[in-house]
Formats: structure tokens, sequence, C-alpha cells
């Protein structure tokens, strides 16, 4: 069943394909919605914490004023936010998503769920109910602009307003692409011939990319926890500081031990999953890590294969790691390669003790399929971040 949508549902649509895209959709509304001065303080980060994070997210290397900006830009009210899921097939995903769209749904926004991949049909019929909504909508809100699903909507909108929310690090690419007039491809997919189908897709994708450039009466903000190195000029950067998670959850139980956070670099053909395994197991040994907290799109084999070889509990989150962390227990110690996490976890957890570590990926991990940036976007990925502590890369042992 489709739930309903409200009168004021055409004022902004957001779309998602992942628990972070939503999670990070809440953020973004939460910035928005009016607040009174005492939920300000009441959800505001540490001023360390902010100053640093915040001047990295400006281009001029600013401090942002948040509430200020906030101040600048269209209030909105719960019935005028639907949050549309362009639900993927993956099991572990889907649930996820569901979990957020209750969230979603206790803060009072409107949830659609679109079975959008749902047969050779689906899509027509999806595309097909969402045009009445997107030709009327005033603000358009995307996770990930490299989507192909979200690239053929930004088609049929007139929404002058655009926001981009994070969809990972996947948005330090899309900002740098953007800036450089570059076609939208995925980092680890940069390199390789495009396929029939990138040539087939190719103006829809072009189309999408001016649609995501300001001009006119157009206005593109990107709202994010990622460092920007560079801007396009009249994109406007927000500072995400994980203040709606802040303010609904925790502070967690901190245990003494470390967790260690997986990652789904060997699933998309970047990292060799025995050299994976290897520096999974170094880790757990050097820092006395008990869990795994693996990714969704991790497969079973290779999780499977992991706690038997390394005797770690493997732990698939229901939510986003980011909830989960404050929530919690969480060890003292958080362990992580190369992720999101790294940039996101420190900004969730301001405030409590818990340390975030990340660890290099060594450049003899990588298959030979890999894209030949990878290794330059894992180190910068591992570079930018703030507020963790930096791990060598563990030493291949044959």
């Amino acid at each position: 069943m489709t739930p309903r949508t409200g009168s004021a549902a055409g004022s902004t649509l957001a779309f998602v394909e992942s628990p972070v895209q939503l999670l990070n959709v809440l953020e973004w509304a939460h910035t928005v919605a009016p607040r009174t001065a005492q939920e300000h303080a009441e959800s505001a980060v540490p001023p360390s914490v902010r100053t640093r994070h915040e001047a990295a997210a400006d281009p001029a290397g600013e401090q942002v004023d948040r509430a200020a900006e906030a101040r600048t830009r269209a209030p909105l009210t719960p019935d005028a936010l639907t949050v549309v899921v362009l639900s993927p097939t993956d099991p572990m995903t889907r649930g996820q998503l569901r979990r957020m769209a209750e969230l979603a749904r206790a803060e009072g926004y409107h949830v659609r769920w679109e079975e959008a991949r749902g047969g050779a049909s689906a899509p027509f019929q999806t595309i097909g109910g969402l045009t009445p909504l997107l030709r009327v909508a005033r603000r358009v809100v995307i996770g990930d602009p490299f989507s192909r699903y979200v690239q053929l909507l930004l088609t049929i909108t007139r929404a002058r307003d655009l926001v981009v929310v994070d969809d990972g690090t996947a948005t330090m690419e899309f900002i740098s692409q953007l800036a450089r007039g570059e076609r939208l491809v995925r980092w680890h997919r940069r390199g390789g011939r495009p396929g029939a189908r990138d040539i087939v897709f190719a103006p829809v994708s072009a189309s999408a990319r001016r649609r995501l450039t300001p001009g006119g009466n157009r206005t593109v903000e990107v709202f994010s926890s990622m460092p920007m190195e560079t801007v396009p000029e009249g994109v406007r950067i927000t500072a995400n500081d994980f203040a709606w998670t802040r303010s609904r959850f925790g502070p967690p139980r901190i245990t003494k031990g470390a967790d260690l956070v997986g990652t789904s670099l060997v699933e998309t053909g970047v990292v060799d999953p025995d050299r994976y395994l290897e520096a999974v197991a170094s880790l757990a040994r050097t820092h006395g890590a008990t869990r795994y907290f693996a990714h969704r799109r991790e497969s079973s084999e290779k999780l499977h294969r992991l706690a038997v070889e390394t005797g770690l509990e493997v732990v698939r989150p229901d939510l986003p790691l980011e909830l989960i962390a404050r929530r919690g227990p969480i060890g003292r110690t958080i362990l992580s390669f190369p992720s999101t996490v790294v940039h996101t976890l420190p900004l969730a957890l301001a405030g409590t003790e818990v340390k975030v570590a990340v660890c290099d990926i060594d450049p003899s991990w990588l298959t030979d399929h890999a894209s030949p940036r990878a290794q330059g976007f894992l180190s910068g990925v591992t570079g930018t971040a703030r507020d963790v502590h930096r791990l060598s890369a563990v030493a291949h042992t044959a």
C-alpha cells in the first residue's frame, strides 16, 4: 500500500535509494525545519568540532553560521516533505530502508515506498506515478546524483531548487566532476570504456548534469559532511553535523574493547578478498576487536569466511552505523578502512570518548580490475578525515 502524500506534499520531494541517503535527508530536514533556540542549543556540536568541520565545508575557508544560513532557506514543515524510497532489491538494504522509513514517519514526514525495481514494467509504473508530483514540486532532494533512476527523474521535474544530500564518499567525487564539467561516473568505475548502456543513457546523464549546475533562477545546494576541495561556482555547501542523530539518540554506553567496521571494497572489485581478510584479522589481533559491523553490501559468503577465520562476531546492523554507534553500546575504539564513516562517526559521536581509527589501503591489496584512480581516491578519503587516528596499512605476509 502506498502511503498518502498529504495536501502539501508537492512542496519538497526527496528521492532515496539507500538507508544513509534517507538518514541524511532527515539531517537536512532537521536544519531547515523551524526550531526553537533551546532545540538549537541542545543539538549544538562542541565548538572545537564545529569550527574544524564547517571551515572545511566552506570553500572560502570561513566558518559557516548554520543558524543564519537556515534563516535564508525556505522553512520546512513535516507535511511539506514527501520521501520517495526507490527501493532496491538487496534484502539488507531494504531492511535498513524500512527501519529508516519508520523513523521518517515518526518525525511526521510522508514516506512513499516504490518497488522501483520489481520487474520489467516497474520503472515505467514508478516514473508514471511520480510524474505528477515531480511537475508540481518546488524543491527536489536527491541522495545519489550518479543513479540513472534519479538522473531520469531530474529530466522531468521543473523544480528550481535542487538539494544533494550525502551518499557517502561519492559526494566528494560528484562535486569534483561537476566542477570540472565532466560526465558523472562513480569513482570505482573511472578509467574503463563506457558500455552500451552508458552510451544509450549518455543524453539523460548530460541533461541531469546540466540540471545540477546552478544557473538563472535554479539553485543547487549540497548538504554534506564530506570535505570539498573544489566547489563549482554557485553551488551552496551546507555542513551536515548530524544534529538530528545526536538529538534523537544517545549518548551511547561505551565498552572497553574495539569494534571494526566493514567495507564493500571487495564487492565493488577494488580490493582483493584474501588481502582484505588478512588485514581484518591483523587489525582484530592488534587492537583487540571482537565485533565486525558488516556493510550492507558485503556478501554472505565473505562474511562467513571472515567469521570463521578471524573469530570476530559479525553484526548485520538494522540501521546506518551512525545511528547504531550513537545508540550504543559501542567500543571505545572504532576501526575502519577508508570509507564514509571516518568522516561521519566523529560528528555523530561528538562529545563522547569514542576514538575512530582508520587503516590505509596498501596498493598491493588492489585488484587488477581496480580503477586507476582507486588508490588516490582512497588515500584522499583518509587524508581529509578529521578527528580520526591514522593507522599504517597492514603489511601483507606471504
